[in-house]
């Protein structure tokens, strides 16, 4: 399969909300749940010094609508913790067997140092959809995918949810792990051997304590420890070995959750003794949470800040691999970044600068239509210094004040518009490493928001200086 060429921004959706499969299998325990991304860490092949990240995700909306997008999409970042979506966020290949969809895709550095991607064999969320089959691809450099095929993992009557995998040097073969409902009635995690994703050994369970799980993701070899995280009920909790046999992880952490939670990712930073475990909750759908610690054996975890991450816009499920340097740029200059921003409130770092009724706000996210939030920062209409935010579903409305409140209107060419739909980017004044806009026709005053509504103040409180502070990002 070749990869599909960049487009443009994607198009605005309607708004609702969508089901969840945790949900669905709440109701019938015979239906399958999911596996998410791992991280493994098995010794390979010399290549590059890592000292980036990659991560893959599909995008999916409250509404299920525009917006929503079950191919392979990736992002990247330097510090895995604030990310940048590759192909304005739209998808670089999708399957073209089976479901004609995927979900839960997961990355993995094979030892030749090439890529393997696998994913989920579904579009949408028919939770009933069985198939015994991963999606699979081939990459050298995450910029060109071949060898598209489905590998069969088992021949029961149910899904095969999340599939991820890690390099077992006892067995000198790679270890597939996803979801499947067995025997027992429940979703249990189970694991083929294979040397080469095209064919594979017989399954076998790999971890069933005794109630439905789903969404297992590795650590390998971590001072001699293995370990697994997986979803429990509504939260993340984790298992450890020391070996990497079938049957042989145990429940040993802490659990933790923001609502309903599933997907678990382990990141292992790479430049501190940090490690991150990413968690993408249901209630409501697609907002990642993230917690970190020091020392996978304690088994404990401390939530991190939102004004700390930003996860690529409307996506679901990831799996995140480290990359050098060099692939990062290379991926960043084959596929481009956004030419939109999204702009994160300091203060309420779950919320995001939109338009709702043509009137500027901050929102929680996500929102719906994703594209309300989504700003071009062109040059400034009144002076080509500043900045003028352009809206990328009302390409021809900007935000500008009127009566210092901000609003969407039409740009009619007039210098007063023009002065009222610019502003000057500056340090942030709660935190210079984020961004403050001061207006160009009242230079005392700031774009703030009050009430949750936008608006140009003088600033002076520290309360004031947050309110005028901003993430530009996307």
């Amino acid at each position: 399969m070749s990869a599909i060429p960049p487009t443009g921004p994607p198009t605005g959706l309607p708004t609702g909300s969508g089901p969840s499969r945790r949900l669905f299998l709440g109701m019938a325990a015979t239906v399958p749940l999911a596996a998410t991304g791992v991280l493994s860490l098995g010794s390979g092949s010399a290549y590059a010094a890592d000292s980036a990240y990659a991560m893959c995700y599909f995008t999916e909306t409250t509404s299920l609508g525009a917006g929503s997008d079950y191919g392979l999409h990736l992002a990247v970042s330097t510090d895995s913790l604030n990310w940048t979506p590759l192909n304005q966020n739209n998808p670089l290949v999708t399957p073209t067997e089976g479901a004609l969809g995927l979900r839960d895709p997961f990355i993995l550095r094979k030892q030749d140092g090439t890529f393997v991607v696998l994913a989920t064999d579904l579009k949408g969320t028919d939770w009933t959809y069985v198939s015994q089959y991963v999606h699979v691809w081939f990459s050298t450099d995450l910029r060109t995918f071949t060898g598209y095929h489905r590998l069969k993992v088992h021949s029961m009557n149910t899904h095969s949810w999340a599939p991820e995998a890690f390099w077992d040097a006892s067995r000198g073969q790679y270890a597939l792990i996803y979801s499947a409902v067995n025997s027992t009635g429940h979703n249990v995690i189970m694991v083929n051997y294979t040397s080469d994703f095209i064919t594979a050994s017989d399954p076998q369970v790999f971890f069933d304590p005794g109630y439905e799980v789903i969404d297992g993701d590795m650590a390998v070899g971590v001072n001699g420890v293995n370990y697994l995280y997986f979803k429990k009920n509504e939260t993340l909790v984790g298992a450890k070995s020391t070996t990497l046999d079938p049957g042989s992880f145990t429940e040993f952490s802490t659990g933790v959750s923001h609502g309903g939670t599933e997907a678990p990712t382990l990141v292992k930073s790479l430049t501190s003794s940090t490690w991150y475990l990413w968690g993408d909750t249901y209630t409501p759908n697609g907002v990642f949470y993230a917690w970190q610690s020091t020392d996978l054996s304690a088994g404990t975890w401390t939530a991190l800040d939102q004004k700390t991450y930003t996860q690529p816009l409307d996506s679901k499920h990831c799996g995140v691999t480290t990359i050098s340097t060099t692939e990062y740029n290379n991926l960043l200059s084959f596929w481009g970044a956004p030419t939109w921003n999204r702009l994160k409130s300091y203060n309420y770092p779950g919320r995001y600068v939109r338009h709702s009724n043509f009137v500027g706000r901050i929102d929680a996210y996500p929102i719906d239509p994703p594209t309300d939030s989504q700003w071009k920062l062109v040059a400034g209409l009144a002076d080509s210094s500043g900045v003028s935010f352009q809206s990328v579903n009302y390409p021809t409305r900007y935000l500008r004040h009127y009566n210092y409140a901000l609003q969407l209107d039409v740009n009619d060419g007039t210098s007063a518009f023009a002065g009222d739909a610019t502003f000057y980017r500056t340090a942030g004044l709660a935190d210079s490493t984020w961004s403050s806009f001061r207006s160009y026709n009242f230079p005392t005053r700031y774009i703030r928001h009050s009430n949750y509504v936008l608006r140009i103040d003088p600033i002076s409180t520290t309360t004031e200086q947050q309110d005028a502070t901003f993430r530009v990002g996307y």
